[in-house]
């Protein structure tokens, strides 16, 4: 029986620990499919780790942060996509684990509907978790989750003016 697992919040750490289920799911031989919806400027460390890791397959599908967009029409029209692909990977049924990085932002700029998005996960084959991340879950997404993470902020780097550390933050 798989779950529905939403970590979201102002704080660090959505993605990283959506990661640290990937990583505890491969070691148990389970294959995972993570999609990102937002990142995609960066080849992050998880972008060259997945290259080379076995039951992996990841998709960077995102345009960049929204807040340094050009196109918002490009990043909706990525955000489709990645969706496509999002349900592609929770219906085939061949991966155990589903994460869907920052998906929450494309339900809170109405890029996606929360209907559709609670429709998949509704629908998903019986030993499929799906993990989605980001700020924003609308209360609908969270009422559905058997899980629900809130990251706070208690203290940041980046408030203190330090740039983002590779290795750490991507």
């Amino acid at each position: 029986m798989g779950q529905i697992l939403v970590y979201t919040g102002q704080g660090k750490g959505k993605t990283t620990a959506a990661l640290g289920l990937a990583f505890r799911a491969l070691g148990r031989g389970h294959r995972v499919g993570v999609v990102q919806f937002i990142k995609g400027k960066w080849m992050t460390g998880e972008r060259h780790q997945a290259a080379r890791t076995e039951g992996l397959d990841f998709h960077v599908m995102g345009e960049g942060f929204t807040w340094e967009s050009e196109d918002l029409t490009r990043d909706q029209q990525a955000a489709r996509k990645a969706w496509e692909k999002s349900r592609e990977l929770i219906q085939g049924g061949a991966h155990q684990v589903v994460i869907l990085d920052e998906i929450t932002y494309a339900i809170h700029y109405n890029w996606l509907t929360l209907d559709e998005v609670l429709e998949t996960l509704a629908s998903r084959p019986a030993g499929t978790s799906v993990v989605l991340t980001g700020r924003h879950a609308p209360q609908g997404l969270m009422d559905a989750a058997d899980c629900v993470t809130e990251m706070n902020k208690v203290k940041h780097p980046f408030d203190q003016g330090q740039k983002a550390l590779v290795g750490v933050d991507f």
